[in-house]
This record gives structure tokens, C-alpha cells and sequence, in this order.
């Protein structure tokens, strides 16, 4: 990273004027230390000043930025003005390609929330070795995709191995969550959808359960869960069904595991499935919820059910009011089998809508540690994840922030 006085600002938030960016602004008005110098950045300074004036007062005097993905010039100047760069403009396939450039050249720090297979394989093939180059640590999926996976699977092998209990072996995720479907997710799905349609060849990759791994050849051949996993019953007799998330997650989970020389085991095998209740309901609610996720990514695939689709599902740039986001909720239980035969059990928690209220807890925790805490972070850079990048950090972070990160042996 170029001298850090040559930098303007610590932080920047990239995509201020969208739904989840300004929930992102009024979160770091309210918790960044003061003294933290934060700008805001976006296409139209009008709408700028409008989401600045209604900031919580630390946030009001920040400063604007005009930028677009489209003029280079303008991300070069953004990047080059600011230690770390916060991005909500996606789809990502889209639009973020120069942000990472950008920031992979400028040896600026790159946080987003992209939930994209395509666009995070296709960062790490352009910038990955320019961002070793620079010390830039370009960090993908740093919100609900897939903060809490990442470090519940990152927590639990450290118990493991601290224990001498050897690698991880089975792994399954249960997520139960209360909130609202993003019209982002939306929008991003629908983009990757478009892509595979104009390039057949990118299935295989999106269908590659290692689709992100630093070397594809050296990883093991050990078989991995599928991600649209049929309706099945836990151990407690909880019914669990597909997990729109899981195709995603798994794969920035095994990504972690391959940057860390395979630390979690090579005989890994990780998934992640939906709670949905016991007993009969649960059972049918479980094989409606897989048959709508079939029926949604089937009728994506066809331009006339996917113009119905556009005009059902939310659109990008829109969410919950304020009160429904306060009520929502997310939990994570994640069981793991250990090579010597022993069990643990994480849970990761956190009270607010999942894809809008604790999204914006985990972007802006993790933008504050990668501006904050350079001499506690993992000594890293390139394309990372939430774990390689921030590891432990952001763990103790979120826990201040109030949300659970816990392990116990049972």
C-alpha cells in the first residue's frame, strides 16, 4: 500500500446511495471511532448529499466523492484516495470488475458483499497476483454471504486442532433465519443466470464445488454434499431443506481452507442446508421450500418467466422499512465431525434482518478491521476471504457488535 499519508480517508463506502449502502453510512456514523476518517462515494452528488444530511450527526460533515464503475479514471482516483474501499454497487458481475482493478493497482484494501461464484472466480484470475504484488487485500463476501460460515468453520478447526482432535471431516451448516429476500441476491442471481446463458461453459464452473480454490488441481478428491440438498432430517429431527445461499458459501469456505495449505483438513467435506421445523409441517414445508428454489432458478433460466419474475420479486436498490428490518434475525448451528472421531458444534447469531440490519454489522466491522487493526490482520494479501483476511479480528469484533460466535465441544 502507497504511504498512508498520502491517503485522504481510512474508509470510503462505495454505493452510498443504494439500500444497503446507506444502512452501511448510518452504521459507521454511529460506531466508528472517532478520529476515523470516512467518505462517502457514488455516481450523483445530489443523492450523496441526501443520504449524508440524513446521517446520524458524526456522519454529517463526511466528505463526497463522484465516481462511477464505467470512468476509470475516476476509480483510480477514488482507490488511490482511501486505505480501504467498502462496495454495495453490484451486481458484481456488472459493476465491480473495475472497482477491483482499481483497488488491486492503488494497493487499496477491498471489501464487498458479493454473493456471485462467476465474479469472484473471475477477480481472482485477473487481480489476485497484481494485489499480491501491491499488499492489497481484496476481500469478497463480507456480509450475510458468507461472514458467518466462514468464521464458524474457521472457529471450529482451531478448537479441533487445539484439542489434537486432527482435521475436520463432515461439516453441515443449518441456517435458520426471519427477513426479507434481497432484491440485490435477486439481481445477482439473475445476472449469473444471464452469463451461463451467453457462455454455456461457465455451468461447470458455477457447478465446481472448488470453483474458487487458489490451485484446482492440488485439492483432494474427497466428494462434498450437494448444494441443492433434498429434504432430510437432522440428528434432533429437524427437516432441512435447500439453502439458497449454500452454492456460494461452500465454496468461499473451501477457498479459506485451500489458502490456509488445506489447515481445516483435506478430508473436508462441508455443506449447508436450511432449517425448517419437525414433525409432518415441517416435512411438507421443507419439500415446498426446495420445490420453490428448483421452480425460481428454472423459470430464471427463461426470458418470458423471468420478466414475471422482475415483477414479483423486490428489485435491486429496495428493502425492508426499518421496523421489519429490527425484527428479523439469523441463526447458524454448524456441526462438525473431527478426524479422531470427536464432535463440536458452533453457533453464529445475530438479531436484525439478515440481508440488510446484520449484513451491515459484518461490511462495516470488517471495512473498520482492514482500516483499523493493519498489525493485528493475518500477514496476507491478494483475493481473500473473510477468514485468511481478518481471521480472529473480526470474530472479536462482531462479538463487541453483539452478534455470537461460539464453539463447544459435544
Amino acid at each position: 500500500m502507497a504511504a498512508e499519508d498520502a491517503r485522504t480517508h481510512d474508509l470510503v463506502v462505495y454505493g452510498a446511495t443504494g439500500f444497503v449502502g446507506r444502512l452501511l453510512a448510518g452504521y459507521l456514523a454511529e460506531h466508528a471511532p472517532e478520529g476515523t476518517r470516512i467518505a462517502l462515494a457514488g455516481r450523483s452528488r445530489a443523492r450523496l448529499e441526501e443520504v449524508r444530511a440524513a446521517l446520524p450527526p458524526a456522519g454529517r460533515d463526511w466528505p463526497l466523492i463522484e465516481a462511477d464503475s464505467t470512468d476509470p479514471d475516476s476509480l483510480r482516483a477514488l482507490a488511490g484516495s482511501t486505505r480501504v474501499l467498502a462496495t454495495t454497487v453490484g451486481p458484481y458481475a456488472r459493476y465491480g470488475l473495475p472497482v477491483v482493478e482499481a483497488c488491486a493497482r492503488a494497493g487499496t484494501h477491498y471489501a464487498d458483499l458479493t454473493g456471485e461464484v462467476l465474479f469472484v472466480r473471475d477477480a481472482i484470475a485477473r487481480y489476485d497476483a497484481v494485489a499480491r504484488d501491491t499488499g492489497a487485500r481484496i476481500m469478497h463476501a463480507c456480509g450475510y454471504d458468507s461472514i458467518p460460515s466462514d468464521l464458524s468453520t474457521m472457529l471450529l478447526a482451531r478448537r479441533a486442532e487445539a484439542d489434537g482432535a486432527g482435521g475436520l471431516r463432515d461439516v453441515q451448516l443449518v441456517a435458520t433465519a426471519r427477513g426479507g429476500l434481497s432484491g440485490g441476491t435477486i439481481d445477482s442471481m439473475r445476472a449469473q443466470v444471464e452469463a451461463m446463458q451467453e457462455d454455456p461453459s461457465l455451468r461447470r464452473v458455477f457447478g465446481d464445488p472448488f470453483a474458487l480454490s487458489p490451485d484446482r488441481a492440488a485439492e483432494p478428491d474427497t466428494p462434498q454434499p450437494r448444494d441443492g440438498a433434498l429434504p432430510s432430517r437432522t440428528d434432533d429431527g429437524r427437516w432441512t431443506a435447500a439453502f439458497v445461499m449454500a452454492p456460494f458459501n461452500t465454496r468461499i469456505v473451501r477457498r479459506s481452507n485451500a489458502l490456509q495449505g488445506w489447515a481445516y483438513g483435506r478430508g473436508l467435506r462441508y455443506g449447508e442446508v436450511m432449517g425448517v421445523g419437525r414433525g409432518p409441517l415441517g416435512a411438507v414445508t421443507a419439500a415446498g421450500v426446495t420445490a420453490a428454489l428448483v421452480a425460481t432458478v428454472s423459470a430464471m433460466n427463461l426470458a418470458p418467466t423471468r420478466a414475471v419474475l422482475d415483477r414479483v420479486l423486490p428489485a435491486p436498490g429496495t428493502g425492508p422499512g426499518e421496523a421489519t428490518r429490527a425484527k428479523g434475525w439469523f441463526r447458524m448451528v454448524v456441526d462438525a465431525g473431527t478426524e479422531d472421531g470427536r464432535r463440536y458444534r458452533a453457533t453464529a447469531a445475530g438479531k436484525g434482518d439478515p440481508g440488510y440490519a446484520a449484513t451491515a454489522v459484518m461490511l462495516g466491522e470488517a471495512a473498520l478491521a482492514l482500516a483499523l487493526d493493519g498489525d493485528r490482520l493475518p500477514d496476507r494479501a491478494g483475493s481473500l476471504t473473510p477468514a485468511t483476511a481478518l481471521g480472529e479480528v473480526l470474530v472479536e469484533r462482531l462479538r463487541a457488535a453483539g452478534h455470537t460466535y461460539e464453539v463447544a465441544a459435544v
